[in-house]
Formats: C-alpha cells, sequence, structure tokens
C-alpha cells in the first residue's frame, strides 16, 4: 500500500489576476501533485519584504500526495513558471509574483537543506500565511 503524506502550502500572488492565478494553481496541483483535502479562502494583504503597489491574494492548501517532499518542491516549482513565474526570491530578495507556492509542512517531518526547509522557517512571522494556514488546520480537528 502506498502512504499517503499531508502536505500544507501556501499560495500567493500580487501580479495579474490574482484570484484567477491561485485557483490556476489548485487546479495544477491536484494533477499534479495531489488530492487538495482542504483549501483556505483567499486573504488580500500588503506585501511582505518588499516594496510594492500591487496587494497580494494569499491562501493556503492541505493535500494529500504519495510525492516526496523534493518531488513536491519541483512539481510546485514548474507549476510557478507554467505560470508565469520568472523570478525566485533570493536571499531575502522578494518581487512581484503571478504565483508563489512555498511547502509550509510535511506531515511533522523537519528538513534543513540548502534548498528545502521544513516546516517553513519564515512561516509564524507572516500573518499572510498563518491567518489561511491555522483556517485549514482548525477544521481538520
Amino acid at each position: 500500500m502506498i502512504k499517503k503524506h499531508c502536505v500544507y502550502l501556501s499560495l500567493g500572488s500580487n501580479i495579474g489576476d490574482r484570484e484567477g492565478n491561485i485557483l490556476r494553481a489548485y487546479e495544477m496541483l491536484e494533477c499534479m501533485v495531489g488530492h487538495i483535502i482542504r483549501k483556505s479562502s483567499m486573504l488580500q494583504t500588503e506585501p511582505w519584504g518588499f516594496d510594492s503597489d500591487n496587494l497580494f491574494v494569499n491562501s493556503a492548501v492541505c493535500i494529500e500526495t504519495e510525492k516526496t517532499p523534493r518531488e513536491v518542491l519541483a512539481l510546485t516549482q514548474q507549476i510557478e513558471r507554467e505560470l508565469g513565474r520568472t523570478r525566485k526570491s533570493v536571499n531575502g530578495e522578494y518581487h512581484d509574483r503571478t504565483i508563489d507556492i512555498d511547502i509550509l509542512l510535511y506531515d511533522d517531518i523537519c528538513m534543513d537543506e540548502p534548498d528545502l526547509k521544513i516546516p517553513h522557517p519564515l512561516m509564524n512571522e507572516r500573518d499572510f500565511v498563518m491567518i489561511p494556514l491555522n483556517e485549514i488546520r482548525q477544521s481538520a480537528d
């Protein structure tokens, strides 16, 4: 029997059809990563870590997946590229983006590798992550 894992992702968009970008990302996640078992409402927020005139729309999802954390990372980065993201944030330098997908939690594992840290190290500092995440984690109880 194949083991199912529970992965929580954060999604954000501040360019173009922000809600549409999130909805397209949901569809692609469902097809490529696994079944979305819970999704938060969409939350409009100010940019965090950089200046922009474009507000974000943020959301969180819980996905049941058979993929490994590395596979989830590769697939979410592929979805970002397919939805038009051209630059990743590096060394705390953030930019406007059509879509951003971050792995927040994966089962109860901890990873600390240069390109993959689980739990996400900055999630507790970011209301735009924690508000949607708490919404779907509370609905699981």
